[in-house]
């Protein structure tokens, strides 16, 4: 995976669940918490998101994560990407199925046209 597809991720998950520790994050994106770490501070750095304290505690759980004017543009983008990539994908198995179905529709046409096969599929009834 890319650091585009990690912060698409990201952006998506903080979006819906901005108040989620860092923990609960790592867990439900199956990364490590060193590297959704390092993804938010990239983030942060880059402007696309903001980390606020909601509460005036010393526990790393009370943290907000906000997405900046350019994070939603950034998310956006990286959401039409993503989206063109599954719609490539998408057509090429379509396309290898159809090819497949299509294949083995001619092979059954071709051994129903066999006389020899004909007969031993009538001797096996």
């Amino acid at each position: 995976m890319n650091d585009s597809e990690d912060h698409f991720k990201i952006l998506r998950k903080i979006e819906n669940k901005p108040r989620a520790s860092q923990r609960k994050l790592a867990e439900e994106l199956g990364f490590s918490l060193g590297k959704l770490n390092y993804c938010l501070n990239e983030l942060k750095k880059k402007g696309f998101i903001k980390v606020n304290n909601f509460k005036k505690s010393k526990k790393k759980i009370s943290y907000l994560y906000m997405l900046t004017p350019s994070g939603f543009t950034m998310k956006k983008n990286l959401t039409i990407n993503f989206m063109k990539k599954k719609m490539k994908e998408y057509d090429e198995l379509k396309y290898e199925i159809d090819s497949s179905k299509f294949k083995i529709s001619n092979e059954v046409k071709s051994k129903t046209h066999n006389p020899k096969l004909k007969k031993i599929d009538y001797d096996l009834l």
